[in-house]
C-alpha cells in the first residue's frame, strides 16, 4: 500500500510559507487561528479529526487549488469513505485521486460523494468518482441539493453547453451595463470558451437529494457516527450546502466562508435583476451564529478557527465596497465604469468577468435598498446614481 500519508503530513502548528499565500488579501487574518499551516500535496491527506481528512487538488487558475474532504464512513454494513466535493475533470486531478485510491483508501470503496454546489471545481469529477475512477472500482452515490444538481447536470449536457456557448445573451448583458461593443464581444466569446462541460463533462444520471436541516450520519461504526446538518446558503450559488457537525464543532463551509479571500457574489446574465449580495450576507449571518469554537473547513485557503470574526470581516469588506460605490455614484455611473473603483488591482481574463458580476451585485444591493436609483438611457445602457 505504500506509506500512509495520514500519519506523515503537516501536524498542526508546523511553520510554512503557506501554499497559495499570493492569494491572501485579508489584512485582518491575524484575528483568525490556523491550526494547520501546511497544505497537503495533491494525492496526500492531512488528519484533522479522527475520521476526517483534508486533501487538496490543483486548479488551472490564479486561485490554484480547491480543498476537498474525505470522511471515514459506513453504509449498509460496508465500511468505506465519503468525499465532500470533487475537483475539476483534469488529468492532474484524476492522477491525484488515483494515488489516494491506491495509498490511502486501504482497499475500502468510496460510498458517496457530497457536492456542496454545481461549480466545476466542486462537481467536475463526480461522474468519475462515483464509478471508482478509470478502473470502475465501485458504484457510489452523489448527494446534492436539487437546484445545484439540476443546474450542473443541465450545463454538462450538449444543450447546456450550447446555451452557455451562445455569446449573444452575454454580449447584450455587457452592453446594457456600459461595456463598449468590441470588449463586450470579446468577453461574451471568452465566457463561452471557458467551457463548463470541459471541466464537468458529465454528471451522474441520478442523485440523492439533500435539504436544509437534513442530518447526514457519517462515520465508520455506530460509536463513530457524526451527524452533519445541512445548512443551505445563497448568493454565491443557488442552493449551496454547507455541513455542520454540532457535536464535533466542525463546519464544512464550501465556498460560503473563506479565510483569506472573499467569496465571489455576482449578478449574471441568466438572472440579470438578481440581488445576490443581500442573500449572501443573510446566509453568512446564519453561519456566524454557530459556536465560536467551530473548526471551519473552507474550499480555498487553510482550515481555521474564528468563524464569527471572519463573518464580521466579510461584512466589513462589503460595507467598504458599498460605501465606495455610493460615493462613486454621486454622478450617474455604469457597472463597467465602477469595476476599477472596486477592483484596483490588475485582473486577468478569468477574473474580469467575476469582478464585473460582483460590481453589479453591489449596485443592485444598493438599488434594491433604495440607496441608488437605476435609469436606462436612450442608448439602452443602465446607469446608477444616488437616490
Amino acid at each position: 500500500m505504500g506509506q500512509d500519508p495520514r500519519t506523515t503530513i503537516a501536524a498542526p502548528g508546523e511553520p510554512s510559507a503557506r501554499p497559495g499565500a499570493g492569494h491572501r488579501v485579508n489584512s485582518a487574518e491575524h484575528e483568525l487561528n490556523f491550526p494547520w499551516t501546511v497544505a497537503p500535496a495533491p494525492g496526500e491527506l492531512v488528519t484533522l479529526r479522527p475520521g476526517i481528512f483534508w486533501l487538496r487538488m490543483p486548479l488551472p487558475f490564479s486561485l490554484d487549488h480547491i480543498n476537498l474532504w474525505l470522511l471515514e464512513d459506513e453504509l449498509d454494513g460496508v465500511c468505506g469513505w465519503t468525499a465532500v466535493d470533487c475537483g475539476i475533470a483534469s488529468d492532474p486531478t484524476r492522477q491525484a485521486w488515483e494515488r489516494l485510491f491506491e495509498n490511502a483508501f486501504g482497499g475500502r470503496p468510496l460510498l458517496r460523494v457530497i457536492a456542496t454546489h454545481f461549480h466545476p471545481d466542486h462537481l467536475g469529477l463526480a461522474h468519475w468518482l462515483v464509478r471508482g475512477g478509470d478502473r470502475a472500482r465501485w458504484s457510489a452515490s452523489l448527494w446534492m441539493t436539487a437546484a445545484e444538481y439540476m443546474i450542473g447536470r443541465f450545463l454538462a449536457t450538449a444543450a447546456g453547453a450550447e446555451l452557455r456557448s451562445d455569446p449573444e445573451p452575454h454580449r447584450q448583458f455587457y452592453l446594457a451595463h456600459g461595456v463598449d461593443p468590441e470588449e463586450a464581444e470579446r468577453r461574451a466569446h471568452s465566457r463561452g470558451e471557458q467551457g463548463y462541460a470541459r471541466m464537468v463533462p458529465s454528471v451522474p444520471a441520478s442523485y440523492h437529494r439533500i435539504f436544509e436541516g437534513d442530518e447526514i450520519q457519517i462515520g465508520a461504526g455506530p460509536d463513530a457516527k457524526r451527524r452533519f446538518r445541512v445548512v443551505t446558503g445563497f448568493g454565491h450559488a443557488p442552493e449551496h450546502a454547507s455541513l455542520m457537525c454540532d457535536d464535533g464543532r466542525v463546519l464544512i463551509a464550501g465556498d460560503m466562508v473563506l479565510p483569506s479571500i472573499s467569496t465571489n457574489v455576482s449578478v449574471y446574465d441568466v438572472e440579470p435583476e438578481a440581488d445576490p449580495l443581500s442573500k449572501y450576507l443573510d446566509s453568512i449571518d446564519r453561519l456566524g451564529a454557530l459556536p465560536a469554537d467551530t473548526l471551519v473547513l473552507p474550499s480555498h485557503g487553510l482550515p481555521f478557527f474564528g468563524l464569527q470574526q471572519r463573518v464580521s470581516q466579510l461584512h466589513a469588506h462589503h460595507r467598504v465596497r458599498l460605501e465606495a460605490t455610493v460615493q462613486a455614484c454621486a454622478t450617474a455611473r455604469t457597472a463597467h465604469e465602477l469595476v476599477p473603483v472596486l477592483f484596483r488591482r490588475k485582473l486577468d481574463e478569468h477574473q474580469v468577468g467575476f469582478a464585473f458580476g460582483e460590481t453589479l451585485s453591489h449596485l443592485h444591493h444598493l438599488w434594491y435598498h433604495g440607496v441608488l436609483r437605476r435609469e436606462r438611457g436612450a442608448d439602452h445602457v443602465y446607469r446608477f446614481s444616488r437616490a
